[in-house]
């Protein structure tokens, strides 16, 4: 792994364990599909192919949970997705 790739890594890593348990909502695209966060599925992109070459599929999945977001907005679900610094609200059952 480059050192580009290593830091982007353990900035994932914080987040997930820091910032990602307090903000009280989860990843928009998770919610709708299942799988993996986005945080989950950036960081192995950028652990296998490194920094440069994940750029594009990261943007892919942004915008994935961006519809994915919009998607649940249509639903009686609520909450926000950070994806990249962007918040996207949707709703869960139950919550007001």
């Amino acid at each position: 792994m480059t050192r580009a790739a290593g830091a982007v890594d353990r900035l994932i890593a914080l987040y997930q364990a820091r910032l990602s348990p307090r903000k009280g909502w989860g990843c928009a695209h998770r919610v709708a599909h299942g799988g993996a966060s986005c945080s989950v599925a950036v960081r192995t992109l950028v652990r296998r192919r490194g920094v440069a070459r994940s750029v594009v599929p990261t943007v892919v999945r942004f915008v994935a949970c961006y519809q994915a977001a919009r998607l649940l907005a249509q639903t009686d679900v609520s909450g926000v997705c950070c994806c990249g610094g962007i918040p996207i609200p949707f709703r869960f059952p139950g919550r007001s």
